[in-house]
């Protein structure tokens, strides 16, 4: 984003010692849509009920339904997209507890709310520490369709570096 001046906007970093566990944030939603959800499924995920709607009627979901990989990858860009741009991250070692709640269809608009659960200074690795995070993936009736405990691995505020 450019600022009114021309320079290119960039938010304050928030390193591991501005994060707080209870500190939640809606981040985005995303529409998905048929063709999407055929192409992720031709790519990643080539089952009849996430890649023909005729097949995908006569299963046991009754129509056409998204990858629970893609709902997640979804859920991912909106944390990217929402809250990661402006986080000292390092990367994550993974996922606890991912869980896909109900069939995500073509039409429905998924919206991603996130909470802080822990925050936990490195005890080997004074330049870090762990965030877990809790994912809460909603259609729009507000029901959950994807829940997921994902671990961050966040850099310390250096020292001298201004808050």
């Amino acid at each position: 984003m450019l600022s009114e001046t021309g320079a290119v906007y960039r938010p304050a970093m928030r390193y591991l010692e501005d994060l707080a566990p209870g500190e939640s944030r809606q981040l985005g939603s995303h529409t998905m849509t048929e063709a999407e959800i055929v192409e992720f499924a031709r790519s990643f995920d080539p089952q009849p009920f996430h890649l023909d709607r005729d097949a995908a009627a006569g299963s046991h979901f009754g129509g056409l339904v998204a990858s629970g990989w893609h709902t997640a990858s979804l859920a991912m860009r909106l944390f990217v997209d929402g809250m990661v741009a402006d986080i000292a991250t390092m990367g994550s070692p993974g996922v606890d507890e991912l869980r896909w709640l109900a069939p995500v269809r073509p039409g429905d608009t998924l919206s991603l709310r996130i909470e802080i659960v822990s925050v936990t200074p490195s005890t080997s690795r004074p330049d870090r520490g762990s965030v877990r995070v809790r994912y809460d993936l909603r259609n729009q009736r507000n029901e959950p369709v994807l829940s997921m405990i994902g671990i961050g691995i966040i850099r310390r505020r250096p020292a001298g570096s201004p808050l």
